[in-house]
């Protein structure tokens, strides 16, 4: 047991992901609370919002092997092109998603608004603005430069 632990606090990019997931879906509990006036801890296992838990992972991810690795090698480029492709998707097609969840949501208000039947709401919260995806890969490649420090450079 002792040896699996060793190994998964050396492995570099495995912190490195975890930390920024870690850290951007605890600033979502952090600025939730400001714009809702009261702590809801289940923020932190929602999708969506500032910063972008998804960028920060796979930014961390990214630089993560670009730092231990090097930019000319094949596993850079797959994390890169995985990167990009996560990011886009979540300012594209899952943001997409939750406006219509949102639209569904009020076209259901409007039927159901004599209250004799109850219908589930779709969530509303599902991707991210741009400036939540560059919210994620900052807080991601300040925790991965930081965390680079610490392993190799200290």
């Amino acid at each position: 047991m002792i040896g699996i632990m060793e190994a998964i606090l050396s492995n570099f990019t495995l912190m490195v992901v975890g930390v920024a997931w870690f850290l951007a879906q605890a600033i979502k509990v952090i600025l939730y609370r400001f714009h809702e006036d009261k702590w809801n801890i289940w923020h932190f296992f929602e999708a969506g919002g500032m910063p972008s838990a998804h960028s920060a992972a796979v930014t961390a991810l990214t630089l993560g092997v670009a730092l231990q690795f090097g930019l000319g090698t094949p596993l850079f480029t797959t994390c890169l092109v995985f990167a990009l492709i996560v990011m886009y998707d979540a300012t594209g097609v899952r943001r997409a998603a939750g406006r219509q969840a949102e639209i569904l949501n009020k076209i259901v208000d409007d039927i159901y608004s004599t209250g004799k039947v109850r219908i589930e709401k779709l969530k509303e919260i599902l991707g991210h603005d741009p400036i939540e995806v560059v919210g994620g890969a900052a807080l991601a490649i300040i925790v991965t430069l930081i965390m680079y420090y610490v392993y190799f450079i200290r």
